[in-house]
C-alpha cells in the first residue's frame, strides 16, 4: 500500500504542479521546457505502470470476492439442503441418518461462515483500491493533458526563438550592407574636379599677367618711338602732327 501511497502522491503533485511559474522562472525556459517533458513522459509511463498493476490487484480481489460470494451462496443452498433432507428423515423416523444430515448442513454453514468472512473483509480493501485507482487514473489525465500543454508551449517557444534568431540575421546582413549615399561618391569627385580647375586657373593667372605686361611694354614701345618721331619732326622744323590731322587729310 505504501507504494502506492507514493506514486499516487507523485502524481497529484504533478498533476497540481504550476508549469508556468516553473518556465516563468527558469532561466533558460526551454531547456526547462525540455527537461520538464522529459520528466512529465517518465512520470507518466510510471503512472501508467502503477495504474495496470492496480487495475490487476483490484481485479483479483474483485474475483476472490465473487469466488466468496459464490462459495457462502453454494454453502447455503447445501446447507439448506441437508437441514430438509434431515427434517424428512427425522419425520420418517429415522432419527440417526436425520442426524447426520443435520451435521452436513452445520458443517456447510460453517463454510458459508467462512467465506462471507472472507467477503466481508474484501469489500473495503477493494473499495480502497478502487479509489485509489479512480486517483490514479484522474491524475494521470491530468499529467497527459500538462504533457500536451507543454509540448504546445514548447513548439510555441521554438517557433519564437527561430522567428527572433531569424531578426537578427536580417538585422546583421542590413547592417554590414553600404547603406550610404552613392550620390555622396560623385559629390566627391565632383569636389575634386573642382579643386583641379581651381588649381589649373590658379596657375594660368601668373602666365596671364605675364603676357599683359609684355603687351604693355609694347605699348610702351610704340609711344616711345611715336615721341622720337615727332622730336625728329620738330628738329627738321617741321609741324608736330596733331590728333585728327590724318583723319582731315583723309
Amino acid at each position: 500500500m505504501t507504494g502506492k501511497q507514493t506514486i499516487l502522491g507523485r502524481t497529484l503533485q504533478l498533476a497540481r504542479a504550476d508549469i508556468n511559474a516553473l518556465v516563468d522562472q527558469a532561466e533558460d525556459p526551454r531547456k526547462t521546457l525540455d527537461q520538464l517533458i522529459r520528466d512529465y513522459g517518465n512520470h507518466i509511463r510510471e503512472a501508467e505502470q502503477a495504474v495496470a498493476t492496480t487495475v490487476g490487484n483490484l481485479r483479483l480481489m474483485e474475483a476472490d470476492h465473487r469466488e466468496d460470494t459464490g462459495a457462502a451462496d453454494e454453502w447455503g443452498a447445501k446447507a439448506l439442503a441437508a437441514s430438509r433432507r434431515a427434517d424428512e428423515l427425522r419425520a420418517a423416523g429415522d432419527g440417526p441418518r436425520a442426524e447426520t444430515f443435520d451435521n452436513l448442513a452445520r458443517k456447510a454453514l460453517e463454510r458459508q461462515i467462512t467465506a462471507e468472512s472472507e467477503a466481508t473483509a474484501a469489500e473495503p480493501l477493494i473499495a480502497a483500491q478502487t479509489e485509489v485507482v479512480e486517483k490514479l487514473k484522474k491524475n494521470l489525465d491530468a499529467m497527459r493533458e500538462k504533457l500536451a500543454a507543454l509540448d504546445s508551449r514548447r513548439d510555441r517557444l521554438v517557433a519564437r526563438a527561430a522567428t527572433a534568431e531569424a531578426r537578427h540575421r536580417m538585422l546583421d546582413a542590413v547592417e554590414s550592407m553600404d547603406v550610404t549615399d552613392p550620390t555622396a561618391d560623385l559629390g566627391r569627385f565632383e569636389a575634386r574636379i573642382r579643386r583641379e580647375e581651381a588649381r589649373a586657373a590658379g596657375r594660368a593667372e601668373p602666365a596671364d599677367s605675364s603676357l599683359d605686361a609684355q603687351f604693355e611694354q609694347l605699348d610702351d614701345l610704340g609711344k616711345q618711338a611715336e615721341v622720337d618721331a615727332r622730336l625728329a619732326l620738330l628738329k627738321g622744323g617741321g609741324d608736330i602732327p596733331r590728333i585728327g590731322d590724318d583723319q582731315a587729310a583723309a
